[in-house]
């Protein structure tokens, strides 16, 4: 039974779905915003925003001001190999000089609202249990129950364009027969809270190197850690782990970051009577490893698509950026007559992830299998952290701080490179 129809219907209510909720009401087309959840409802994440990420919000006119609650930070102070670097966040054109940190659990909510008030239609508590299709295999809409009634009847919200922003489970993509490239990185991040003294720094602290004991004198553990002060005297403190693919890697990343809590400095705090909740984790879909973006009515948005960059882990910034051109581009179409000239402009919507993303994946992919082994990334960190312009470089390059047109040296040595390899 179809009980909803709308020009378009946005599965998933995180920064993808509802910055797409957001251009899309801005430019006058009738958006619906399915949220299986009901808000307020967290996320497994490092809450970190680079600055990436905060040009993606000011682009959208959405506030981060310090007075609710965000806090920014103004660089990366990375550990590793018995040393210390600060790098501070560069002067760029096309990125802001900080970043920022709000718990997902409150930053959701507010992106969701804001798509709101900007006109689309948000429901919350419902789940999308399967695409609609026509007898050629496009999408036309999608089939919904109530999240909290699993057994009520099925109905159907129809659709001109679907867009898929339901994360890592893309459930829509999958049911399409987009299945994931085994051969893309995947990685996995485990993350609580803890009530710290870290919580007055305005670094994004990041820790190279993990030690099941005393450094340099017992075993190197798997992935990185990092500690982002999110505000309310709290950290949110987590480790990240890589594989160059996305084959079960069979380590115990829970056990991996106990292990390093009882080897951290105990200044900093991280005791259970400080933590703050309970340990979560989730998989980050790397390097476009599931596509098409776009085919038959149906766009994949953010970690649907596998937007999460290999060097860092970060997603929301892709996922806000996916948002906002599918909207462009969705736009552009329903101004052509035909489906097949609608298709030719939404085929445009990969493009552009591609010129924008592609090159800078390919990247992260080799890094990946760099540095996916301990004793590799301990002997990058042992002689390449006590080198600042070097580190000033990589730092700029891991965390997608660089203008892309413009710049200086380095911005124009890590676009060259982009433009050297081939596309993702």
């Amino acid at each position: 039974m179809v009980v909803a129809s709308a020009d378009v219907v946005i599965t998933g209510a995180g920064p993808a779905g509802s910055a797409a909720a957001h251009y899309l009401s801005r430019y006058g087309i009738n958006t619906i915003l399915l949220e299986k959840s009901e808000f307020p409802r967290d996320k497994t994440c490092g809450d970190g925003l680079t600055p990436r990420a905060v040009s993606e919000l000011i682009r959208m006119g959405f506030p981060i001001p310090e007075a609710e609650g965000w806090v920014r930070n103004y660089g990366i102070r990375a550990y590793g190999g018995g040393h210390t670097i600060e790098v501070p966040w560069p002067e760029l054109a096309s990125q802001p000089n900080y970043g920022s940190a709000l718990p997902r659990k409150e930053l959701d909510e507010k992106l969701a609202r804001f798509a709101q008030k900007s006109g689309a239609d948000l429901r919350e508590g419902c789940t999308v249990t399967a695409p609609i299709q026509d007898k050629t295999g496009r999408i036309t809409g999608v089939k919904v129950i109530p999240t909290a009634d699993k057994k009520a009847p099925e109905v159907e919200i129809k659709a001109k364009f679907v867009l898929d922003a339901s994360g890592v489970s893309a459930r829509l993509a999958v049911a399409t027969g987009r299945e994931k490239n085994m051969r893309r990185p995947m990685g996995v991040a485990v993350r609580t809270y803890f009530a710290s003294p870290l919580a007055s720094t305005d670094m994004m602290e990041s820790y190279l190197e993990l030690w099941a004991g005393a450094a340099g004198k017992s075993e190197l553990l798997p992935g990185y850690g990092w500690a982002f002060a999110v505000g309310n005297g709290l950290v949110n403190v987590g480790l990240g782990s890589l594989s160059s693919t996305a084959r079960p890697t069979g380590i115990n990343y829970r056990k991996v970051f106990n292990t390093w809590m009882q080897n951290v400095p105990p200044e900093w705090g991280f005791t259970a009577e400080n933590q703050r909740g309970s340990l979560q984790s989730a998989a980050l879909p790397m390097a476009f490893n599931r596509k098409p973006h776009y085919g038959d009515g149906l766009l994949l948005l953010g970690d649907a698509g596998g937007m999460v960059s290999p060097f860092n882990g970060e997603g929301i910034a892709y996922a806000l950026a996916s948002g906002r051109l599918a909207a462009e581009f969705i736009a552009q179409a329903l101004g052509r007559n035909s489906l097949a000239a609608q298709d030719r402009v939404l085929q445009q919507y990969e493009a552009e992830l591609r010129a924008e993303l592609g090159g800078y994946y390919t990247l992260g992919r080799i890094f990946a299998a760099l540095i996916e082994r301990p004793e590799i990334m301990h002997l990058c960190v042992k002689y390449g952290l006590p080198r600042p312009v070097l580190m000033k470089l990589v730092m700029k390059l891991l965390s997608d701080n660089y203008d892309r047109r413009g710049g200086d040296w380095m911005d124009k040595v890590i676009t060259a490179l982009t433009k050297a390899v081939p596309k993702a």
